[in-house]
């Protein structure tokens, strides 16, 4: 019964802590900016059901797709044999499930081939990641506790399925010697082959063995659980939320800022009601985290740092400095300094003197963007980093009257001649003439 306790213990422990830093990062998102996206259920349910679910965008590029599909659905599907360890931890049983007969040993068999193939997509990700170097893996915004975190998590699913391994070897050895608390329940394809190495020992160190592995996968459960908000591993639940509330315009189509609209429409329509507070003025644009909108936050936190936007951009590939993932690293990073700001000062934030642009991105990188759409469309889980470029954008235009000199004589134009052109708006038909 001790054993029992520990395990409820753990349970509620791991549990309550997940639940504690998860309502932190549902707190810092919507710290942003309330954003309309209802409507069009259907379409939004396809979306996430074809894109997180399906995993379709994956598919662009193959090899790590398939990779990357045998971690997902081997992550997803294990967990059934999981509840077993939870029940089994619980009431103190061993392998409850055994009552399901055949068809239990078809799933233990199963697992264990998706176990195998969990092994081996992780041992293969840790290669390209740090022996083979594949480019978007190793760039510069991934130096330090993101390459490390990548890391972390790669050797642990190796430790985890290593020990499902050496516990259901154990536990077969344990069976064909007709222990009591063992009985026959299982298939064994993959430790079938470590079983022998096991052949040697007392039945005491093959519990040992097998309560020691089933302990650490429980431990490795609560603790993956837990390490999940502060990775980006964390897109392994936001996934389907974010994908559900995608950009369904399409790409390309700017919004109006309804700040701005409230100033000009009342000159051509003395019908029209304001939408924004006149007695709360917004800041046009985003010059930080607090401006941007809770949609923009979910896509920082969703981010894979998988690097395909970043692959995909041509200023990137033509070596200027922009990143479009660098841009939801650092949106998540000062965001989470935006928290852990409001954690110290007891639900209020203090102006730190710091901000998104300025402090982590930089004008350069924000113009430097030709707003291709390239990083949004090859976006595994639909994040839009291009959104919050050009919000800040706007910011840098509207409140600082700071943008290139090529964009300030063109908005001269616009504003003299009707026309991004330094001509007339008299002459714009010379051309005809011309050409007859």
């Amino acid at each position: 019964m001790i054993s029992t306790i520990i395990f409820i213990i753990l349970a509620i422990a791991g549990t309550g802590f997940f639940l504690y830093n998860a309502k932190k990062v549902h707190r810092n998102i919507f710290l942003g900016k309330e954003v309309n996206l209802s409507g069009n259920t259907s379409q939004r349910l396809n979306t996430m059901l074809r894109v997180a679910f399906g995993q379709s965008k994956m598919a662009t590029r193959p090899i790590p797709f398939i990779l990357h599909l045998f971690v997902y659905v081997g992550f997803v599907l294990i967990n059934i044999e999981v509840l077993e360890m939870v029940f089994d931890g619980v009431f103190h049983t061993h392998r409850a499930f055994f009552i399901l007969g055949s068809f239990y040993n078809f799933l233990i068999g199963f697992f264990e081939i998706l176990a195998f193939l969990v092994t081996f997509g992780c041992a293969v990700f840790l290669v390209r990641r740090n022996v083979v170097h594949v480019k978007r893996l190793v760039m510069k915004e991934l130096r330090g506790w993101p390459k490390m975190d990548a890391n972390i998590i790669l050797c642990s699913e190796i430790v985890l399925m290593s020990a499902l391994f050496l516990m259901n070897a154990a536990d077969q050895t344990l069976q064909a010697r007709g222990n009591d608390h063992y009985q026959h329940a299982g298939s064994f394809p993959i430790s079938h082959f470590i079983a022998p190495l096991l052949n040697g020992m007392s039945d005491g160190n093959l519990i040992f063995i097998e309560r020691s592995c089933w302990w650490l996968h429980i431990f490795g459960i609560f603790g993956f659980l837990n390490y999940l908000p502060y990775s980006k591993h964390f897109h392994i639940l936001l996934a389907f939320p974010n994908t559900y509330l995608s950009n369904l315009n399409p790409k390309g189509k700017f919004t109006n800022l309804d700040s701005v609209t409230d100033v000009v429409k009342p000159n051509f329509d003395p019908g029209y009601q304001p939408v924004t507070d006149p007695n709360k003025p917004e800041r046009f644009g985003a010059k930080d985290v607090l401006d941007l909108s809770r949609k923009q936050l979910l896509d920082a936190y969703t981010c894979t740092e998988c690097g395909r936007c970043t692959s995909s951009c041509p200023q990137n590939i033509t070596g200027k400095v922009l990143s479009p993932r660098k841009i939801m690293m650092d949106t998540r990073d000062r965001l989470v300094e935006v928290g852990k700001n409001i954690d110290k000062n007891k639900g209020t934030f203090v102006d730190d003197g710091k901000s998104l642009l300025g402090d982590y991105i930089t004008n350069e990188e924000i113009w430097a963007c030709n707003t291709c759409n390239a990083c949004v469309q090859e976006c595994p889980v639909n994040i839009d980093p291009l959104s919050i470029i050009t919000d800040m954008r706007r910011y840098l235009v509207m409140e600082q009257s700071s943008a290139p000199n090529e964009l300030n004589g063109m908005f001269s134009n616009m504003e003299n001649n009707g026309a991004p052109w330094q001509f007339s708006p008299a002459d714009r038909a010379n051309w005809v003439n011309e050409a007859s």
